[in-house]
């Protein structure tokens, strides 16, 4: 029977400085995993540092990559540096967004632009490179949202901007099938980290937390045990969105 590790593996984590990011690159570290981190720019430069030097603290090698991934040269730099560091690419998970709550009738086009370019270019570019770049039987994962599948407001900009990664990833499934690469989206509820509260108000938090198992917000301690699965004996899985929401919603 195939063993499917980690150990000895290359993963790119893009957003893998902190919050849920940061606890895969550490997780995937642990388990023997080389990490390529990748990191927005300044403002998460540190935390960028802080997890790379808990990753290295594991026994693994590990680098650093700072870019925007609404630039496709970038993406594409991501993965050269990948290769460049490592000789290949075993696993690619990509964590970044950006949550925006507003109504339709006050967004602008700037801030629909600035979501669609972070929750659904950068996604698409994503998924070509790691395509065009992983080794034979990789994996990639990419960040949903369980909004996909709510029926609520305000959240037109950032729902409507993950929902292309259901079609992107059908699509890739089938395109990299050839080589084995299995390619599938994790869409947790709302999570307890910075990212979420500054979109709702007090009232709103304790509606979310209501909607699901145990009346709490979904952990990031809860999704990166699935991400792990998806990138090892998960394998057979691919062209899937999973929904874990603690009940949040279904489908």
């Amino acid at each position: 029977m195939t063993n499917h590790s980690l150990r000895d593996k290359v993963a790119v984590i893009a957003g893998g400085a902190k919050n849920l990011g940061g606890l895969i690159s550490t997780t995937f570290a642990a388990e023997g995993a080389n990490i390529v981190l990748h990191y927005h720019g300044d403002g998460t430069r540190d935390d960028a540092e802080k997890t790379l030097d808990a990753v290295r603290q594991t026994g693994v090698r590990a680098v650093a990559v700072q870019g925007d991934l609404t630039q496709v040269a970038d993406v594409v730099r991501l993965f050269d540096v990948a290769i460049d560091s490592f000789g290949g690419v075993d696993v690619a998970v990509n964590t970044s967004g950006r949550v925006l709550r507003k109504p339709i009738l006050e967004t602008t086009e700037t801030e629909y632009d600035e979501m669609f370019a972070i929750n659904a270019k950068a996604a698409y570019f994503f998924l070509r490179e790691a395509g065009k770049r992983l080794n034979d039987e990789g994996k990639i994962i990419s960040l949903a949202t369980s909004l996909l599948a709510a029926y609520t407001d305000g959240y037109s900009t950032y729902a409507g901007g993950k929902a292309p990664l259901e079609h992107f990833v059908r699509a890739a499934s089938k395109e990299f099938a050839p080589r084995g690469i299995s390619v599938n989206n994790v869409a947790p509820g709302p999570m307890d980290t910075p990212f979420f509260y500054p979109q709702e108000t007090p009232e709103r938090v304790e509606f979310h937390k209501s909607q699901a198992l145990k009346n709490q917000l979904t952990q990031i301690e809860d999704i990166v045990p699935l991400i792990k699965f998806l990138a090892t004996d998960g394998w057979w899985i691919t062209g899937q969105t999973l929904f874990a929401n603690g009940g949040y919603t279904t489908r």
